[in-house]
């Protein structure tokens, strides 16, 4: 379980020397090796730095000197096992529980470094464990397996030592890249002996974050060679599509650019854990003050009174060893300076070791609840808390940084749309017409002829799969186009075919193609080969123009049975300005479906073609040719060659593509922002897929006045761009930040937002006493709601001290913020930013190893059990399996667990300074002497055994609205904002209310037992009235405090009573001699005693109950409000009130799976499905992915028995959530209503109700 590893103290790298093979050479530089380690303890190290951490909190640090000074005879009154027991059982508990955790985070590291790995050892490739592969082994990966550590590749089993990855865990995109060993490596192949004489030495540059560069050199046979990041495959890749490789280790464990960008794992301590920090020392400041006060007191007493009594209370003989017995001064100073420490002891009760004790079992008991949530339940995978002391910090979050990929969507796409030659495909229409969204029982359309369709691929209008039987020519001409224009390579797995795309919009459309018919088979140097309607048709391959991020468009040229044709597909506006005149009605047509697809948030696409006349192609072919070889400007020249060939192309149509967002994801966003929670995205994915989804999730809409993209590739014009946008939030009714020509404003890289827009965010709800309450409406007005969109490249500019407080506060008057192509170490740097000038409480959320650091920056770190891995989730303090759920997380557990701490810790203070400001009261009376006014079992039981379970139950238990109206009304989050429910001042004032409390009932009962008639005088009985009048109030107190009952709370209140009654009988029996023997018969059996109990808890309680009443009919909150509700709604429940009151109650404000008309919005064409980096082209036509080389003109057949139909009841189904939100009446509206009670079968809200004797308040 434990591994331990001697420190190094090296100096740093500034390159790396590796010597392949060379195993003692490597061991000379002391490289790490691939042992990872996320825990913080080992069996010799747990206790040192348990007990270093546990004091560094000041409450215990506090004890530990107040058991220290209990130890010393002559100022303790007290026993130390009254600190002692309590102090002991508190690091213990503490211990056990931080035991638990790291152990939990061994056992995570050791299934991480116990993964399986062939290493070469001694001529053999044998398993070793990943924490024994070290640097300069040369290591075996098959396909499908985990990269573990950075690697140099030497060969693989595709041709030219080319492979495919997936780097979902390093920044989230699913879609394969493809990397290449050198020509000197690729000729090893698989020879075990060939590479065990392999020596060779490798210079490179030292560890570092940088994902995207690798520079070095390779020594070999006496050539120097040189090294890039297309050599490299790093740790968290997962090998695809490829059957094995081999690399040898450059960089392993901590060293790796996966861990250099995890970033560190800090303490992490809640708001509340450091505004009790504070209090404490407030606390301790006060009690020396008391102490102070008593040690003045106490020295003027002795002067005046105390040396009178000299022969019936002679000084202590400490006293006199210290200073002469004739010098009075002296001795009255020494004993008053040991006054002042006996108070110290008597008076520390005001901050209780139990508090923390308290404390951790209500936060492990929240844990509980989160872990137990059935609603949080997604495959079988329940919510985790993998922390219990960050719970109460779920209700205080005011900033979500989000990942993209797998955390807002399911990063599935799917086919949803089309415009073919003007008609449109793909809408569901309902009886009477209009366009509505499809349900779980919308009949799908049937493909179930095909034997090639995939068996989860959805599509619901029947219309385009009838066209295409009838070979519409139009139709046949659009998947024909889709099924050859592509660089996608075909693989078999569980004998189904299956393609390995670039990207994942592009392996979608040509999915799609395949289900309607016109299948993608397989493909060589030189030709591709479809099975179009059942006929195999093969096509010959003359070129292929790539994508890329400048001409945003790919085309293949094709000889057909004589014909040469050019197949074309890219962005909207590209294709547009490339079309051949005329046809003008066909154009105004697709723009707008492409209008109406972007609308609802889908991927866009154009599709054109032409035909070439050999004459054409072969003059064209002759410049391509010669801009190819170029040697200067090689990739701009073929680029401009292509833009000669790639015009009057003729329109097909046009496809939409829906990147499918996690369900419930809309609702969640909307329920978030509705209560204050500002959401940023941080995603690596390209802008234009970001934008997408955040108009398909809600976090960018239509009511916002403009949506500012910052893309400069300078810092110059980084600041300049910041500074337009400062100025324009500035100016509700300015122009858009980058006006264009039409009106419309396009950012730098052509994407397109809407104009100026109506704003409709709702205001915010009197909250707490009626005060507005909420930081985003502090920081935007609501008629100028604004989001930013920045870029990784300017990002790096942003995040310079010179720019970073411009960047935030830009940022922060926006109410969405979107950063995309960023690295794992810039989503840090962001949420750090935020979290150190803000001062606010951050969340960061997401699903993939490139998480990992954002995660552990935040204030709270919620992982996603997703398909990335488990990178996020082991470095989490919560997980959960959807986004959706983290509404629920936030808006139930995390308010209530906020709410409860609060009221607890009110109550806790309130009852300790009742308790013991007593003892400060009666010193009055006994000369400052440091007696006890209460019994010392007494002082040890009262927090430990007396007070302590009723609070513990309504610090678990207790909660103002139930779970349902919590998410109904997302403003109920907002005072965990502000801190409102336990702050600086609430803690005042219930010290304040304590005080009051303790002099009430002191001197209330002082009087009475002073003057009774009943033989009451005594300390002991004094002592034992008091006490059991201070237990019924407190007990009473909470009572009062109790919101929400249960059985529990009944028994633990009246249980404690009953237990403090029956335990104070039994200590004071005969069986324990004791000083207060026989004092509770006396006590209990007189009616004075029992009259000024009832007095005093009369005296208490009546303002207490009146100022609540009193507040809640004239300043009710929001909460108040809602609960109200709550209660009459519970009182409808009981009468039974007729069914038809089921279809008369408010629409809840999520999304509901009701057929409703689609509300379109302006156009938004944002983005088009199709790969933003250079794609497979070069490599197919050159042949260096083929196996056997272009000469050979081998394929990889796709056999027919690998064709044969799979059964449909095998295949799961994908459902696709509904894209479009329907903005219903929120849930504070209604609450404005006036709402009348009439007599019998009057109407209330529209409800005929039966005589109800409740009076409901407007409100």
């Amino acid at each position: 379980m434990f591994k331990f590893k001697k420190r190094r103290s090296l100096p740093k790298e500034t390159e790396r020397k590796i010597y392949v093979n060379q195993a003692d050479r490597n061991e000379e530089f002391q490289y790490a090796d691939n042992f990872i380690k996320t825990s913080k303890y080992n069996m010799f190290t747990f206790f040192p730095m348990n007990l270093f951490e546990q004091f560094q909190r000041l409450a215990n640090f506090y004890f530990l000197i107040l058991l220290v000074l209990q130890l010393i005879p002559q100022i303790s009154s007290l026993t130390p096992w009254t600190t002692i027991v309590p102090l002991v059982a508190v690091l213990c508990l503490t211990a056990l529980k931080d035991g638990i955790d790291d152990v939990q985070r061994h056992r995570n590291d050791n299934l991480v470094n116990g993964r399986i790995s062939h290493v070469l050892r001694d001529g053999e490739f044998k398993q070793e464990r990943w924490d024994h592969v070290k640097v300069g082994d040369i290591i075996r990966m098959e396909n499908d397996q985990f990269v573990a550590a950075d690697l140099l590749l030497l060969s693989s089993s595709e041709p030219h030592g080319l492979c495919y990855i997936e780097t979902a865990e390093l920044d989230g995109e699913t879609n394969l890249k493809s990397r290449q060993s050198l020509p000197e490596t690729a000729t090893l192949l698989d020879d075990n002996a060939a590479f065990t004489r392999l020596r060779a030495e490798i210079t490179c540059e030292a560890p570092n974050n940088n994902l995207s560069r690798y520079e070095g050199a390779l020594k070999l046979d006496g050539s120097q060679l040189s090294l890039n990041n297309s050599q490299v495959l790093l740790r968290g890749c997962i090998l695809r599509n490829t059957v094995w490789c081999y690399g040898v280790v450059v960089f392993a464990g901590k060293d790796t650019k996966l861990m250099q960008n995890s970033g560190k794992t800090k303490l992490k301590r809640t708001s509340i854990d450091r505004l009790l920090n504070y209090l404490i020392i407030g606390i301790v400041m006060f009690l020396l003050c008391m102490c102070t006060i008593c040690t003045i007191a106490c020295g003027i007493w002795e002067s005046q009174i105390g040396v009178k009594f000299q022969v019936i209370q002679p000084w202590d003989v400490f006293v006199e060893a210290i200073v002469n017995r004739q010098n009075q001064s002296g001795a009255i100073a020494v004993i008053a300076v040991l006054m002042f420490f006996s108070y110290f002891i008597v008076l520390n009760t005001v901050v209780p070791i139990s508090l923390y004790v308290s404390v951790e079992m209500i936060r492990l008991a929240h844990s509980f609840w989160i872990n137990w949530d059935q609603e949080m339940v997604f495959k079988d995978i329940p919510a985790k808390a993998r922390t219990t002391t960050l719970n109460e910090e779920l209700g205080q979050i005011e900033y979500i940084f989000s990942d993209k990929t797998g955390t807002l969507t399911q990063n599935i796409m799917t086919f949803n749309k089309c415009s073919i030659n003007g008609r449109r495909y793909g809408d569901v229409v309902d009886e009477a017409g209009e366009m509505t969204e499809p349900l779980e029982n919308t009949p799908l359309t049937d493909f179930s002829d095909n034997p090639e369709a995939d068996l989860k691929f959805r599509f619901y209008d029947k219309t385009l799969l009838r066209d295409v039987k009838k070979r519409d020519p139009d139709c046949d001409l659009f998947f024909r186009l889709l099924s050859l224009c592509h660089t996608v390579m075909p693989d078999e797995k569980n004998g189904r075919l299956v393609y390995q795309a670039q990207s994942p919009d592009e392996g979608a459309l040509v999915d799609a193609a395949r289900n309607f018919g016109f299948v993608f088979l397989y493909r060589n140097p030189t030709s591709i080969t479809c099975k179009i309607m059942d006929e195999e048709v093969e096509y010959e391959l003359l070129d292929i123009l790539d994508f890329n991020n400048v001409r945003k468009r790919m085309s293949v040229i094709l000889r057909k049975d004589g014909k040469i044709l050019l197949y074309c597909k890219g962005a909207d506006s590209i294709i547009m300005e490339r079309l051949r005149p005329g046809n003008d009605q066909l154009k105004q047509i697709t723009n707008d479906h492409l209008n109406s697809f972007a609308s609802d948030g889908l991927r866009t696409l154009c599709l054109a073609w032409k035909e070439l006349t050999p004459t054409q192609y072969s003059t064209w072919k002759a410049k391509y040719h010669e801009a190819t070889v170029a040697l200067e400007n090689r990739e701009e020249k073929v680029d401009a060659v292509a833009e000669e060939i790639e015009k009057d192309l003729i329109l097909i149509g046009a496809t939409a593509i829906e990147d499918k967002l996690q369900d419930g994801v809309p609702d969640a966003i909307y329920s978030l922002a509705q209560a204050e929670i500002k959401i940023w995205v941080l995603t690596g994915d390209k802008l234009e897929t970001a934008i997408n989804i955040g108009y398909s999730c809600k976090l960018l809409t239509d009511d916002m006045r403009e949506v500012f993209i910052i893309d400069a590739d300078d810092a110059a014009g980084t600041q300049d761009q910041l500074e337009k946008a400062k100025t324009k939030l500035g100016s509700p009714d300015s122009p858009m930040l980058s006006p264009a020509a039409d009106g419309i404003p396009r950012s730098k890289s052509g994407v397109t937002f809407p104009g100026p827009g109506s704003p409709t965010i709702h205001d915010i709800a009197t909250v707490e006493n009626g005060h507005s309450n909420g930081t985003a409406a502090k920081e935007m007005d609501e008629n100028n709601i604004c989001a930013l969109v920045i870029q990784g490249k300017s990002l790096v500019f942003a995040l310079t001290p010179a720019m970073e407080m411009l960047f935030l506060e830009v940022a922060s008057l926006c109410r969405a913020v979107i950063c995309c192509r960023v690295t794992p170490l810039q989503k840090a740097l962001v949420v750090g930013l935020v979290k150190k000038h803000k001062k606010a409480i951050t969340l960061a959320i997401g699903d993939g190893a490139n998480d990992v650091s954002m995660i552990k920056v935040a204030h709270i770190g919620v992982g996603i059990s997703g398909q990335e891995g488990m990178q996020a989730v082991l470095a989490s303090d919560y997980s959960i399996g959807q986004f959706r759920f983290l509404k629920r997380l936030l808006l139930v557990h995390g308010r209530w667990s906020y709410y409860r701490m609060s009221k607890f810790l009110r109550y806790f203070f309130y009852k300790n300074f009742a308790f013991t400001l007593c003892h400060l009261w009666y010193a009055f009376f006994c000369g400052f002497t440091a007696q006890t006014v209460y019994d010392p079992w007494f002082i040890s039981f009262y927090n430990l055994f007396y007070t302590s379970l009723p609070i513990l139950a309504l610090g678990i238990f207790d909660q103002d609205v139930n779970a349902k109206n919590s998410i109904d009304f997302p403003k109920l989050y907002t005072p965990g904002h502000q801190n409102l429910l336990f702050n600086r001042q609430k803690f005042f004032r219930s010290m304040m209310h304590g005080v009051a409390t303790s002099l009430i009932l002191f001197f209330i009962a002082y009087g009475a037992f002073h003057y009774s008639v009943d033989d009451l005088q005594g300390i002991q009985a004094f002592g034992t009235g008091l006490a059991t009048i201070l237990i019924f109030t407190v007990t009473l107190q909470v009572a009062l405090d109790t919101s929400y009952w249960t059985y529990i709370n009944f028994i633990t209140i009246i249980g404690s009573v009953v237990f403090y009654l029956s335990l104070t009988l039994f200590m004071y029996s005969n069986l324990f001699a004791t000083s207060y023997l026989g004092s509770e018969k006396k006590v209990y059996s007189s009616p004075a005693f029992w009259f000024t109990l009832v007095l005093t808890v009369v005296i208490l309680m009546v303002p207490v109950v009146a100022a609540r009443f009193f507040l809640i009919d004239t300043r009710p909150t929001l909460s108040d409000r809602v609960r109200l509700r709550q209660k009459n709604e519970s009182k409808l429940k009981r009468f039974q009130v007729s069914a038809h009151v089921a279809g008369l109650t408010r629409p809840s404000a999520s999304v509901t799976p009701t057929a409703r008309r689609r509300k379109n919005r302006r156009s938004m064409r944002s983005s088009y499905a199709f790969s933003h980096e250079k794609g497979f082209g070069d490599l197919i036509t050159t042949g260096t992915n083929m196996p056997g080389g272009k000469e050979s003109g081998s394929v990889r057949l796709w056999g027919k028995k690998a064709r044969r139909r799979t059964d449909q009841n095998g295949a799961g189904a994908v459902i696709t959530l509904a894209n479009a939100f329907v903005e219903e009446s929120s849930p504070e509206k209604e609450m404005q209503e006036v709402r009348i009670v009439g007599a019998t079968g009057d109407q209330v809200d529209g409800v005929l109700r039966p005589v109800v004797p409740v009076q409901i308040t407007s409100l």
